[in-house]
């Protein structure tokens, strides 16, 4: 903090007052002290903060299913983040049902978490209940609730779903199907818009028959692959997590089709199991790691603050070309 005062000229109490929004600063020196913040990158030492304070340093985390891969690994990066900055870490599952999501912030708020990081869920009327009459700071990971005025962090969905497409295009992929998320969900929309984006550019019209909305799980795109297969012109699959991409692999050998001899499949979320499927997966890769830590970092400036606007860091995906995708050839 004396660092942070004697870069921006000022004292090391409005430091601390502009940090911990004890008191009212001129806003002209409060710019000046945050950009000092960030030159400096400076962070609040939230342990011995919490030790002045005699309260253990704790976040909040909230994933709707813990037994997801994609999810899992998202709360491993926010894991590492925190040990990083000598916090711990208190999480929850909600088995996506919005009654356990609620009883999970109530749980996690009489243990006086310091802020709560909530990943991506389906109900967003419900969440804005919840979470608007918090007095801690939150972030969203994988979602933004419109109307809520808490932080998020976000991978570029668009992109992403063009990255998809594109790549099944550039192997000269016409009739490609795409296995959406559920209907209505922020990621899900962001995804088929971008694969659509990408089809425009070729001239290559969106056949309606060829998208279905299923659930993120294994089960849906076995199902929904299996019916998309009787289009026998299909030469290439977008499935918009990796999970369902794993059903649709499974209904492609199921039905006697050899991926990617007879169909190209491609995923999205890049989990790290993905290049042990048969065969490995081309996928559109999230940036787990980045998105975690972007979020625990929001956290602790809200908490060493409080003061500004929220904030919403959207971070590009990438295309990981494995052996699930060639060039295409009629089944």
């Amino acid at each position: 903090m004396k660092d942070v005062a004697l870069l921006a000229g000022v004292s090391v109490s409005t430091v601390s007052h502009v940090l911990n929004g004890t008191r009212r600063v001129d806003p002209t020196t409060r710019e000046r002290v945050l950009r000092a913040v960030d030159s400096l990158g400076y962070r609040p030492n939230m342990m011995a903060r919490s030790l002045r304070r005699k309260g253990a340093p704790l976040l909040g985390l909230v994933v709707p299913d813990a037994t997801n891969p994609y999810f899992a690994e998202v709360a491993r990066a926010v894991e590492d983040r925190c040990y990083e900055l000598g916090l711990s870490m208190m999480m929850a599952s909600s088995s996506g049902q919005p009654d356990r999501e609620r009883r999970a912030v109530e749980a996690m708020t009489s243990h006086r978490v310091g802020g709560m990081i909530i990943v991506g869920l389906g109900f967003p009327e419900e969440q804005a209940r919840v979470l608007s009459g918090l007095e801690i700071p939150v972030v969203m990971v994988d979602r933004k609730i419109q109307g809520l005025p808490v932080d998020s962090v976000q991978s570029d969905n668009v992109g992403g779903g063009y990255l998809a497409a594109r790549c099944l295009l550039d192997l000269g992929h016409r009739r490609i199907g795409c296995i959406c998320g559920p209907r209505g969900l922020g990621p899900s929309e962001d995804r088929l818009r971008g694969f659509e984006m990408a089809l425009a550019e070729e001239g290559v019209p969106l056949d309606p028959s060829l998208v279905a909305w299923g659930d993120f799980t294994c089960p849906a795109g076995y199902e929904l692959a299996l019916e998309m297969l009787k289009d026998q012109s299909l030469t290439g699959i977008f499935a918009m997590n990796d999970l369902m991409a794993l059903g649709a692999l499974r209904a492609a050998r199921d039905l006697g089709l050899s991926v990617p001899a007879d169909l190209s499949v491609v995923g999205f979320d890049g989990i790290s199991i993905g290049r042990f499927f048969v065969p490995p997966l081309t996928t559109v890769a999230q940036p787990i790691e980045e998105m975690g830590a972007a979020a625990v970092d929001l956290v602790v400036a809200r908490m060493g603050s409080g003061c500004f606007e929220p904030v919403t860091r959207v971070i590009n995906c990438s295309l990981v070309e494995r052996s699930s995708s060639a060039e295409a050839r009629p089944r």
